[in-house]
């Protein structure tokens, strides 16, 4: 259910700013159990660096130009091409388990963790870090999951609900129900014409994605087991979706629900700890418990580009049916899928055997949880951050797949770094 309107179990405070918010438009929220607050307790920074850390969270920004970590006494932030940490900040009063960077700017969304004196983890900070304090706070009555920011929005994701507020004034603007979401699933486009949203829904396997500008929603079926990871593309239009079982990877059209294309991460059960698609929507990458990063040649095209940018309409999608098209997998100048060699034997062998495999593999630890993006600098090249306070870089060969190649290794929470050229 989407509504509009004043929570019915949550608080809300918001503190006066002189940051990026104008200082007219904030105020108290117009919510009922809101609790006014002049001030927050300012955490006391404690600037020395300290590698007797742990590491809490990680995450990428939206263009994946940066990352931030998470860890036992506060947060840090790095640049990731070239590699260089851009600054930390390590509180006196505890950790933070969630760090979301807004791109590039001063104002960061923070959850603490459940040590944390100061911030418990059912508290969302809104943190402008060139005042290095806290602009605005929501208080819920459960523990917060998730936090996803826009240049205009701000999200934030319990267990069994979504809250979304403009982060302007910090005004609830609309509530979403879902399933249960322990792992806080949530994502957003990032496109400035286009608002696009995809969370759980209310069943299992089902993902529900909102075009908020278009005033559409759609219930995507996507899985039979539950939903473990998804992925949308920067403009809203592709989703890519694993469940709980994780050996199938499936791309759909958010405007239709259509499903464009299925892949096979693997024939074992597997959790997907992270799914990425290139800017380029050529490309998804995958990672998982089982200790590869796996990279996909996608066959969707998408259309009116260009235009897109500047105008509303919505540019067309192309695809074909992996399970029951015969075509060419891929364009000549794209490469070619594993499994080109079985695809006259469709309908005839179990379909485990006519599955589109990965296209390019890179092999890691199976105990360390890894999330996945696409360099913005780099062509060709993926992006790894670990658990363990491992970043690698590494390229691939567009035409030919394989094994990836390692070019970088960091050791960022001891700022190790070794260049493979």
């Amino acid at each position: 259910m989407l509504a509009s309107g004043p929570p019915s179990r949550v608080s809300s405070s918001v503190s006066p700013s002189k940051g990026i918010f104008p200082p007219s438009m904030i105020g108290n929220s117009e919510f009922p159990n809101v609790g006014t607050s002049t001030s927050f307790p300012r955490p006391d920074l404690d600037m020395n660096k300290n590698d007797e850390t742990d590491l809490l969270s990680v995450s990428w920004n939206q263009d994946s130009g940066c990352f931030a970590a998470g860890t036992s006494n506060g947060f840090r932030i790095y640049n990731c091409e070239p590699f260089k940490e851009t600054f930390r900040r390590e509180l006196k009063s505890g950790g933070f388990k969630i760090v979301e960077m807004l791109f590039r700017c001063n104002i960061l969304g923070l959850v603490g963790s459940a040590a944390n004196t100061h911030y418990p983890p059912n508290k969302v900070l809104i943190w402008d870090d060139h005042q290095s304090r806290c602009i605005g706070e929501f208080t819920f009555r459960s523990e917060v999951r998730g936090v996803k920011l826009r240049r205009d929005r701000i999200v934030v994701v319990l267990e069994h609900k979504i809250y979304i507020y403009n982060l302007m004034d910090l005004k609830l603007l609309h509530q979403i129900e879902t399933l249960a979401n322990p792992r806080g699933l949530c994502c957003l486009s990032h496109h400035s014409n286009t608002f696009v949203l995809a969370c759980p829904g209310l069943r299992k396997g089902q993902v529900r994605v909102e075009h908020f500008g278009l005033n559409v929603t759609k219930f995507i079926n996507a899985h039979d087991s539950q939903i473990a990871c998804f992925a949308l593309s920067m403009d809203g239009l592709l989703l890519a979706t694993a469940s709980v079982k994780g050996t199938l990877i499936r791309i759909f059209n958010t405007m239709d629900g259509s499903r464009l294309q299925e892949v096979r991460r693997g024939a074992d059960r597997a959790e997907i700890n992270s799914m990425a698609l290139s800017p380029n929507v050529q490309w998804l990458a995958a990672s998982s418990d089982k200790g590869t990063v796996h990279l996909f040649n996608l066959r969707v095209r998408v259309f009116g580009e260009d235009t897109q940018q500047n105008s509303p309409r919505r540019p067309s999608l192309s695809h074909q049916n992996s399970s029951t098209s015969l075509d060419p997998l891929v364009s000549p100048n794209t490469g070619a899928n594993p499994n080109s060699s079985l695809s006259f034997m469709r309908g005839v062998l179990p379909k485990y055997f006519s599955s589109e495999w990965s296209f390019a593999q890179f092999h890691l630890s199976e105990r360390t949880k890894f999330i996945v993006a696409f360099g913005s600098q780099s062509q060709n090249s993926v992006l790894i951050v670990g658990m363990d306070g491992s970043l690698y870089r590494c390229s691939f060969d567009p035409v030919r797949g394989g094994e990836m190649l390692q070019k970088e290794y960091v050791s960022f929470l001891k700022l190790q770094t070794r260049l493979n050229i």
